[in-house]
């Protein structure tokens, strides 16, 4: 190693604190605040509401699928736990990209990311309208308004109360999952409650584990792989998460244990009680489950754990989205104003601009234009895809750069690299191929090229008006 390669490790080589002090972060976000934000990154709306669809097109083959992605989420996350071990900053996606792709990569990381959760949100405080409609007769817009001034509120705050938030929200969802979880057990193995026909032989005796064919499983991969969007987020926590390398690395290495219990174990105990005949789209599985067991007022307990999943979304994205703007201003990627901290060390500007844009969700729900709000949502379709794809690229860089000698290695190690990066961006690119079989996935891949198209004559300009000022 020459000394100038001595050198660069050197400077290369990070402190705990150093992603907190170069970016101005306080790191408000504690040990337990961290794993909850990890676990309920892995629950959402997908999980609770979307499930019925996916059961009624795969059946009990769901159980594999989500098995497959979650086996692939877990290498891309201990992908970016390496990164994160090396160098735990906010904003991680952005700046891994940046530093060992170029530039370019990072502009479009960021900006993208970026995309993902502000459209995700939007999604959410729609989603919130119908649920409280619920129980009050309210107009959907307005609630819509409501939940994202909210969140918006909160999150300017003060990171610690953004944490508090996601910390509660999540104790809500996993308390609902293992409620049910130990209901269905409870079914299975004493008669508790009224379903007809309650055993375990469900999950292969009506049509097999493939009743509608392999094709048809293969085809719920992307159903599947998209409600696992959120878990990338303690990512974006590390610059403000005490002692990150060993709070995030623990987040990370239970994340088998929840995908194992939350997912796995939820759909296992849902189809056993059931026939998975009975699940449709439109429907929450959990809510036909307490139905069939006899637990009074299911509908009413499921709408508010709905809720929750979709005030927790939302509230993750406009903090997401505040941390992800600052680090693309840090970079000279967005406009100098967004790079401002609060008193409270909060990047007031970033999430303001963000929260801004979300009101185009409440202005969508007051036309209500069903396929224009599809149009706007599928951008986090593919945008996710393009984001954990870029964490696994930058991976495989990192770690040639380390067999160099050109930076330091780190103690937490992805198992089986280079090869587990080969075959989870293999399965990537599989759900993107999928994409191209139904309607839904076209609409996905024709929002993402028109994306693509804008981000990059973004650069361009970018790029054009940094010679202008030079």
């Amino acid at each position: 190693m020459t000394a100038s390669d001595r050198q660069l490790q050197a400077d290369a080589e990070p402190t705990e604190s150093a992603g907190s002090a170069e970016e101005g972060y306080a790191r408000g976000l504690n040990p337990r605040t961290i794993q909850m934000i990890a676990i309920g990154g892995a629950i959402g709306t997908g999980l609770f509401y979307g499930a019925g669809g996916a059961i009624e097109k795969a059946g009990p083959a769901l159980i594999l699928a989500y098995l497959v992605a979650g086996l692939a989420i877990f290498v891309i996350m201990r992908a970016l736990g390496e990164l994160l071990t090396y160098r735990p900053v906010s904003g991680s996606f952005a700046e891994y990209a940046h530093e060992f792709l170029g530039r370019f990569a990072g502009f479009v990381t960021g900006w993208s990311y970026w995309a993902v959760w502000v459209a995700t949100c939007m999604a959410e405080i729609t989603v919130a309208g119908k649920y409280v409609q619920y129980w009050f007769d309210i107009p959907q817009w307005l609630t819509a308004l409501v939940v994202l001034a909210v969140m918006f509120a909160a999150n300017l705050i003060s990171v610690r109360l953004f944490g508090e938030g996601e910390f509660w929200f999540s104790t809500i969802k996993v308390t609902a999952i293992i409620g049910m979880i130990l209901l269905g057990i409870g079914v299975l193995t004493i008669g508790f409650g009224h379903a007809a026909n309650p055993t375990v032989t469900n999950l292969w005796a009506d049509g097999g584990v493939f009743p509608n064919g392999f094709g048809q499983s293969l085809l719920v991969l992307q159903i599947v792989l998209f409600a696992y969007v959120g878990v990338e987020l303690v990512g974006v926590t590390a610059g403000e998460a005490r002692e990150p390398r060993k709070t995030l690395r623990k987040a990370i290495n239970t994340l088998p244990f929840r995908i194992g219990l939350f997912y796995v174990g939820a759909l296992v105990v849902i189809m056993s009680v059931s026939s998975w005949r009975n699940f449709h789209e439109g429907k929450s599985p959990f809510v036909e489950v307490f139905q069939q067991i006899g637990i009074p007022g299911a509908a009413g307990l499921i709408n508010f754990v709905l809720l929750t999943a979709a005030l927790s979304s939302c509230n993750s994205g406009i903090y997401s989205t505040g941390r992800m703007l600052r680090t693309l201003s840090l970079h000279g990627e967005a406009p100098a104003a967004l790079n401002k901290l609060s008193s409270r060390a909060v990047p007031y500007v970033g999430i303001s601009l963000s929260a801004a844009v979300m009101v185009i969700g409440v202005v969508v729900n007051v036309l209500s234009p069903d396929k224009a709000f599809a149009y706007i949502t599928s951008v986090s379709t593919i945008g996710i895809i393009f984001v954990w794809g870029m964490i696994l690229v930058c991976h495989l860089i990192y770690r040639g750069r380390v067999k160099q000698g050109l930076l330091p290695a780190s103690d937490y190690r992805l198992p089986g690299a280079p090869v587990t990066n080969w075959l989870a961006l293999g399965f990537l690119g599989l759900v993107v191929v999928l994409l191209f079989l139904t309607e839904s996935g076209r609409t996905a891949l024709v929002v993402g090229a028109v994306w693509g198209v804008l981000v990059g004559a973004g650069y361009l300009a970018l790029t054009k008006l940094g010679k202008r000022t030079a």
